[in-house]
């Protein structure tokens, strides 16, 4: 059986019209810098490679169509990009667009330079631990975190950035349910308010956005 071929036309296909050429150049230099410096050090394998344009920037895309006119993003634990990165490409030609990423590993801090520079990415980075970035330079309009940290992990983390008015937008999978639970404290205290979105690039994934909970 043939296997699917998913790449940047099928990306157009699925995200509309918001997808321009320069973002495309844009999200190719990071997958060839991704696929070099992976040989390196551990940032993803080669089927994660080869899975690129759908499971790693279609999943991190999406985020767009929740926050349209969001303009400064925070990403925390950028790790390999996703999403950091990719949001970035796509805002670099929206005037006065910024995406600042945290990452306390050293050398992934310097594959998100290097792919930051060489595509002219919209990018400040942070070479620092998320518990000293406190609140950052915010406010910001949107946090985001892929494959960081259970949920009631990442709203400790985010609180900061959530308390000055930014909505959090997290991919989360197959455990959501029980961590909405381990999150009840956060969640039903009141302090905030989570909302499960539906994910454009897998049936079992899920979006989840945090925001600070309306005054009574």
């Amino acid at each position: 059986m043939a296997m699917t071929i998913y790449g940047p036309d099928e990306l157009r296909r699925d995200l509309g019209d918001s997808v321009s050429r320069e973002t495309i150049e844009r999200l190719e230099i990071h997958k060839r810098l991704l696929g070099d410096w992976s040989e390196r050090m551990n940032l993803v394998g080669p089927k994660e490679l080869e899975a690129f344009w759908s499971r790693h920037v279609l999943d991190c895309a999406q985020l767009l169509k929740f926050a349209p006119e969001a303009k400064k993003w925070v990403d925390l634990g950028s790790g390999a990009g996703f999403p950091g990165l990719v949001i970035a490409a796509f805002l670099a030609d929206k005037p006065g667009a910024q995406v600042h990423l945290i990452e306390s590993t050293s050398k992934k801090a310097g594959f998100l330079r290097a792919v930051s520079e060489e595509a002219a990415l919209p990018v400040k980075l942070f070479n620092q631990r998320i518990e000293d970035f406190g609140q950052g330079e915010g406010p910001y309009d949107v946090v985001t975190a892929r494959a960081l940290a259970p949920l009631p992990r990442l709203i400790a983390y985010a609180k900061p950035i959530l308390d000055r008015g930014a909505q959090g937008l997290f991919h989360k999978g197959a455990e959501l349910d029980a961590e909405l639970a381990a999150a009840r404290d956060a969640l039903d205290g009141g302090a905030f308010q989570a909302d499960v979105l539906e994910s454009l690039s897998d049936p079992r994934g899920r979006i989840v956005r945090i925001r600070k909970a309306a005054r009574a």
